[in-house]
Formats: structure tokens, C-alpha cells, sequence
């Protein structure tokens, strides 16, 4: 790194690219990128001096700087495909290429990383953390995989703390180039089989990185999962739960639309924790953040309890984007989940925040082979809500699989009312769908007709229903 002058990154629009790119933009250091499409993380690494292009097309989209072998390190995200132009250049031409995860493998080296792997639950984990630490005096470096509301940003700089809290991400094994100081693993349900194969390739993959933990560090694992961990001599196991493990919570209250719990430590506690985002998987979380928190020896634990309280979230990780006041007012829910435990996990908490209202779910799966392995969990968790729209699938890095479709889902949907809308309809039918409680939810690009929603919703005239069986699909 030290005769590194410049960095390319390609895929510099993908939020954990982002946080890198902002890590080294803060050290001086020259960045530039492409993409395949502007969005407004683009626009504010474009503010804050990077250079994103997006052409397809190596004369077009590197600059000259950057087309120079000596001092440029080239790095990519897998969701890159193989023909792509502009990583084709620089491959053809013997550029430094690494992958992301490779340059976040250096980062945990010369730090000591508190890394946060599992199918669901790491970036909201990561995030808490890092929210805690950064609020104590140990403070701390933080890549994560979402735009923490707090800071409206997905990355905090601290030059002197010696923590970096990183989301360990296990697609295309990117995790195993980490070697943590603290490993948090929140889930292991199957998920990414296009790179693992089967669950137990899934669990191979997850067991690999428990032998990463550095030896004078500790590994923290959800109770109940099915993962066998194979930690170094010298690390410290633990285990955490909703209410049991040795990190664990207590006397939670539920009241006020807030949720209060004690944290359960070892070797402590704190007391009377408020939960700045209420909702009931929060609980579990707040404890698996706090649990690694705690275990660096550097929190002050006032200051933990205040920064829980003041914790607002990721973005797109149960996010009200609408809040009418009053019992009939209406709400909208964005939410990233996009695997059939996320989405039954999302349903759930807002049917527990609103038990008497009526839930409508919009949902854009993920990935061909995703819906094609999980369409069963897909189908079983939306059959949870009381209505539901399904758009077309957001493809990412894949092409079309023949014959899988949003409808291979939708066929299996248990609820009375469902509806397969294509996405360019999807703000005109919201605006004209008499919900009640709206939830949208998925990976791919339905954030970005969430804010053309709410304003289609403010516009259309207010029907309220006689009963919960006149109005909807």
C-alpha cells in the first residue's frame, strides 16, 4: 500500500465499495471508478472527490492518471461481470487488480477488526456497533453495508482508534480474506448456493472463517445454529441469544411504542437499555453488537446505553418513510430484506407494531437463482401479509434463468389478495391501493420508487375502508 498512488475501483457505486473508497479518499489518495449507473451514492462520492464514470468502455471511462501500471492498484467487487470492458483493460495490461474484500483483508491486519458475518442481521449489528464505539472514547473505523442514518453515511473515520468494525460479507467467500480481532456470526441460513452449492458447502464456507479469528481475540456465535466453528488455540468462544447464552437480554418491556431490555454479560451488565429502533429482532442484535462492544474492554457502559438509545438505523433496514399521526394513519415501511427469513423477520415486526391494521407488502426479488432456490421460503413468508405485490425480479449480476419468474412465487402465495404489477406501474398503483400499512421490501432497485410512492400516496384523495374486507387488491 505504501506505493500505491492512485486507486481504481470498479463497481464504485456498491456500497461497501463506497465506504473504501471514502476510507481512501480521507487518506489523500486519488480514486476514480466505474459503474453501470449513477444513484445518489454515486453523487456523493462524486462531491467528495471521486471520479465515477459510466460507460462501459475503458477510452471513455479511465482517465489518464489511472491508465498508468506503476502506483495504481485496480479493485473490483465480484458482482462485476467477467466481459466487462473496463476490467478487462486493466487485466489485459498487468494493472494490481484485488478483489474488495482483499483490500478490507489489509485494513483488518493493521487494525483490530470487529467483523460481523451471517446470512441476515450484519449490517444492522455492524452498524449498532459501530454507532457504540464511535460514541465511546475508543471510537473506531467503520465499513459498513448500509448508510447509517446517524451519519448519513456507510463509513466514520477515526485515524487514532486501533478498532475497525467491518460487515463481513459471504458472498463468493469474500469474509475469508478478513482476519478479525472479534468475529460476530448472527446467522447461518443457507443463501448465496450459486457459490456454495448446498447448505453445507454454505456452512463450510462459515466454519473457514472461525479458523480466521486471530488468537488473542474472541468469537461470538448466535445460540442454535447449525454451524460447527473451528477457532485457533487462544480464542475465546461466547455465545448470545434473545434470552439465554452468555451475552444475553433481560427483563425486556414492551410499552409507549419502545422496547427496554438489560444486556447480560459474563462478567456485567447494563441496565435498562432503550432501543433507539423498536423492533423485536433489534433485541438480538442490540445484544450480538453490544457483545462484541463490550469484549474490546474500551466501552464506557453510560455511553454504550446512551448511543443504543440514539441509534437510528441503516437506511432501507425498517425505515418509515411515511408516518401519519393518529390510530388510522398510514405508514410505509422500506425495508432491504431479500431472503425468506429477512422477509418473514420484516412481516413479522410490523405486524407486532400494528396488530389491527392491514398489511400490504410490495416485494422485488432478488437474483434469478435466489428466487429459483427459495421461492417456497419466499412464498411462505409473504403469506404472512394480508395483501401482496410482486414486481419483476431485479437481476444484478445474472442473466435470466428460463422459466423462473416472479410468478413461481406468486403461484405459491397463500394470502386472499395478491397481484404481479411490472415495476413501471408500481408507483401509479400504490398511489391508487387503499392500504393501510404498507411494507416495501428487497435488495434490488425498489428503494428508488419508494420516495415516488410516498408522493403519489400524498397526492391521491383518502378512502378510508368499512372494514378490512372491502379495501386493497
Amino acid at each position: 500500500m505504501e506505493q500505491i498512488e492512485r486507486i481504481y475501483f470498479v463497481g464504485a457505486g456498491g456500497i461497501g465499495m463506497a465506504a473504501l473508497e471514502r476510507y481512501y479518499l480521507a487518506k489523500g489518495i486519488p480514486v476514480a471508478g466505474y459503474d453501470r449507473t449513477p444513484s445518489e451514492l454515486t453523487e456523493h462520492l462524486e462531491k467528495e472527490g471521486a471520479r465515477i464514470f459510466f460507460e462501459d468502455d475503458a477510452e471513455k471511462s479511465i482517465p489518464a492518471e489511472f491508465r498508468s501500471r506503476e502506483g495504481t492498484l485496480v479493485v473490483f467487487t465480484p458482482a462485476i461481470p467477467e466481459d466487462n470492458r473496463v476490467l478487462g483493460f486493466f487485466r489485459n495490461n498487468g494493472f494490481e487488480i484485488i478483489k474488495r474484500a482483499a483490500l478490507l483483508g489489509m485494513i483488518t491486519r493493521e487494525s483490530k477488526g470487529l467483523c460481523f458475518a451471517g446470512t441476515h442481521g450484519k449490517t444492522t449489528t455492524s452498524s449498532m456497533a459501530a454507532h457504540v464505539m464511535h460514541s465511546c472514547a475508543a471510537d473506531c473505523n467503520a465499513f459498513l453495508g448500509g448508510v447509517l442514518r446517524n451519519y448519513d453515511s456507510n463509513f466514520l473515520l477515526a485515524p487514532r482508534s486501533p478498532y475497525s468494525v467491518i460487515e463481513a460479507d459471504e458472498f463468493d467467500r469474500s469474509f475469508h480474506q478478513l482476519r478479525p480481532y472479534i468475529a460476530v456470526i448472527t446467522s447461518t441460513d443457507p443463501d448465496h448456493l450459486d457459490i456454495y452449492g448446498t447448505e453445507e458447502g454454505y456452512l463450510e464456507g462459515f466454519a473457514r472463517f472461525t479458523e480466521l479469528v486471530r488468537p488473542d481475540g474472541a468469537l461470538v456465535v448466535h445460540e442454535g445454529l447449525k454451524l460447527r466453528p473451528r477457532p485457533q488455540k487462544g480464542v475465546k468462544v461466547y455465545s448470545y441469544g434473545l434470552n439465554s447464552g452468555d451475552f444475553h437480554a433481560e427483563n425486556i418491556r414492551h410499552g409507549n411504542g419502545e422496547i427496554h431490555f438489560d444486556f447480560i454479560a459474563p462478567d456485567g451488565r447494563i441496565d435498562d437499555i432503550n432501543l433507539g429502533v423498536p423492533v423485536e429482532i433489534n433485541i438480538e442484535n442490540g445484544v450480538a453488537a453490544l457483545a462484541a462492544c463490550w469484549l474490546t474492554g474500551d466501552i464506557e457502559p453510560e455511553k454504550a446505553k446512551e448511543a443504543m438509545s440514539s441509534f437510528m438505523g441503516p437506511k432501507r433496514r425498517f425505515e418509515f418513510r411515511l408516518k401519519e399521526p393518529g390510530s388510522q394513519g398510514r405508514a410505509i415501511i422500506d425495508d432491504y430484506a431479500h431472503h425468506p427469513d429477512e422477509l418473514k423477520a420484516s412481516i413479522t415486526s410490523v405486524k407486532a407494531l400494528y396488530p389491527d391494521r392491514r398489511l400490504t407488502v410490495v416485494f422485488q426479488p432478488h437474483l434469478y437463482t435466489r428466487t429459483r432456490d427459495f421461492a417456497d421460503g419466499f412464498a411462505d413468508a409473504l403469506s404472512h401479509a394480508d395483501e401482496v405485490i410482486l414486481t419483476d425480479i431485479y437481476p444484478a449480476r445474472e442473466l435470466p434463468i428460463e422459466g423462473v419468474t416472479s410468478k413461481i412465487i406468486y403461484d405459491k402465495i397463500r394470502c386472499g389478495k395478491k397481484a404481479l404489477i411490472p415495476r413501471e406501474d408500481l408507483i401509479k398503483s400504490v398511489g391508487n391501493l387503499n392500504f393501510e400499512i404498507l411494507l416495501t421490501a428487497g435488495a434490488g432497485d425498489i428503494a428508488d420508487l419508494v420516495e415516488g410512492m410516498v408522493e403519489a400516496v400524498a397526492d391521491a384523495p383518502r378512502c378510508i375502508p368499512a372494514s378490512r374486507g372491502t379495501a386493497g387488491l
